[in-house]
């Protein structure tokens, strides 16, 4: 037993890898409900799903550029129109052609209120229709000019003959569904129609196992091939020491952040928020809870991003300067160190063991410059009910993986702060700038590369400046896996295009 978690002793190393040599066997954190695009609501359903069924569009490695995928090209046509035109030959994994009849019916029905899908609105204020203009060309008709079009067609397509006469959801992905069980396991296998470079292993077992510890045992016991961001950070040194396993990593583009509510009486002064922000010794917690394993966050934006900007001010670990910023916002030491406390506040995480490890570290760093702090843990529905309704004071979340910068307007815009007719916008803290407002606008309606990165510069200063969030860090994206399993390329983006190049070893070799 390790810091809250098993470490399987050495017997477990001791047994020979159990998992079939033509398939690769790899554990998912949460069941996978869907690998229908239009439905798929979690991060490991659109990574599974992309992986059978891909978008006209993709988004990796390097910079997080899009990059034409099942799209030869994608051209202006008009003011609010594009057109998409399809690779030739493109088959979907049953040998239909891939046509634009596809790419209309994906995007239609996801705009149909009656098929329900979970993003019916954010592309419904985006596109307007989509029409075949012949069988290779799909024409998009904006509601108004989105610079968001390129990464919003990184959205899988399916065949609307499948859909229609079988109920079945496939796609042109490297694989493809054989066995489908919500609960338990999604069975894949290699696409034979796949136009691509055709994937390694014949078969991908994608296997639920809810349980942080019974990953664990599995992965070192040889019943599983890999996991990725499946283990506790802080039990990956222990873990990666074991026989049967190693860690691999990479850089990620999620951001942890410490949200402050930003209409509370306290929190409403940008001093305060600074203090807490040059109270929190960012680094002790990477080294310590991490292993390393992250890079501190410079502002709202991964610095592998093309739009980051790294000239704005920043807030390092300096206790002193915490202490002068409460000075002047009225909150002085009423008896000294060791006494009462300047203020009072409380914090809201979940009961996820590592996330409430991590926000005792931050509360007891904030009492050491006289913040008293109250950590208060709940089931996340409680939790995130309570954040969606701004009845926190201090919180801490991640953001989903940063691969388009127009999530500042998604996060700092004054329209996407929650109301009753709209309780699920991301704008929580309450942040209102109407620069800012300005400036995000601009961002996502210019195609202008040169103006886009201009005005995300600027937000990134502001931001920095008004401290509405604190950035804290960006986690790598972990790979553990058994040593018979290579080439496994882990992204930025954490999706699973790694898996089509990844090898395994035949046991005994």
């Amino acid at each position: 037993m390790m810091a809250g978690g098993i470490v399987p002793n050495a017997g477990c190393e001791l047994r020979p890898r159990r998992t079939p040599d033509d398939t690769l066997v790899v554990l998912m954190e949460g069941k996978i409900r869907s690998i229908d695009p239009r439905f798929t609501l979690t991060s490991h359903e659109v990574r599974l799903s992309r992986l059978v069924i891909p978008g006209l569009m993709t988004i990796e490695q390097p910079a997080l550029e899009p990059r034409p995928a099942l799209a030869e090209s994608l051209e202006q046509t008009g003011e609010l129109t594009w057109d998409a035109t399809l690779r030739p030959g493109l088959r979907f994994s049953d040998g239909t052609r891939v046509t634009s009849r596809d790419v209309v019916y994906t995007f239609m029905s996801t705009l149909d209120p009656a098929v329900g899908s979970m993003h019916r609105r954010g592309f419904g204020d985006r596109i307007e229709r989509v029409e075949a203009v012949d069988e290779e060309r799909a024409r998009f008709y904006l509601t108004k000019p989105i610079a968001t079009l390129f990464s919003d067609l990184d959205y899988g397509i399916i065949s609307a003959r499948a859909d229609r006469e079988r109920g079945e959801i496939i796609g042109a992905g490297a694989y493809r569904v054989v066995e489908f069980d919500s609960e338990h396991r999604v069975l894949l296998e290699r696409n034979p129609h796949h136009d691509g470079e055709p994937a390694v292993m014949p078969r991908i077992e994608a296997r639920t196992v809810a349980d942080a510890n019974a990953r664990a045992i599995m992965l070192v016991g040889g019943a599983a091939d890999m996991t990725q961001n499946g283990i506790r950070p802080d039990l990956l040194e222990a873990i990666g020491q074991r026989a049967r396993v190693r860690v691999d990593s990479g850089p990620g583009v999620v951001l942890s952040y410490l949200m402050m509510h930003n209409e509370d009486p306290v929190l409403s002064d940008v001093r305060v928020r600074r203090a807490i922000a040059h109270a929190i010794d960012r680094e002790r917690i990477i080294a310590a809870k991490f292993a390393g394993r992250a890079a501190l966050a410079t502002g709202m934006v991964p610095p592998l991003h093309w739009a980051y900007e790294g000239d704005v001010p920043r807030y390092g670990y300096d206790p002193d300067r915490a202490r002068e910023l409460l000075d002047r916002a009225g909150y002085r030491d009423p008896d000294g160190p060791g006494g009462q406390p300047r203020l009072r506040l409380t914090y809201k995480t979940s009961t996820h063991q590592f996330r409430l490890a991590i926000a005792r570290v931050i509360a007891a760093q904030l009492g050491e410059i006289g913040i008293a702090v109250e950590v208060r843990s709940f089931e996340f529905g409680t939790f995130f009910t309570d954040i969606k309704k701004g009845n926190y004071q201090l919180a801490s979340m991640d953001s989903a993986p940063i691969t388009e910068a127009d999530y500042l307007y998604t996060y700092f815009h004054s329209v996407r702060i929650p109301s009753e007719e709209h309780p699920h916008t991301h704008n929580r803290w309450r942040y209102r700038n109407a620069r800012i407002d300005e400036l995000v606008a601009l961002g996502r309606t210019t195609f202008d590369r040169r103006q886009r990165m201009a005005a995300y510069a600027e937000v990134q200063a502001i931001l920095a400046r008004d401290l509405p969030i604190i950035p804290l860090w960006h986690a790598d994206n972990v790979a553990v896996m058994n040593i018979d399993v290579t080439d496994y390329e882990v992204l930025a983006s954490a999706r699973f295009g790694g898996l089509k190049g990844t090898r395994k070893r035949a046991r005994g070799l």
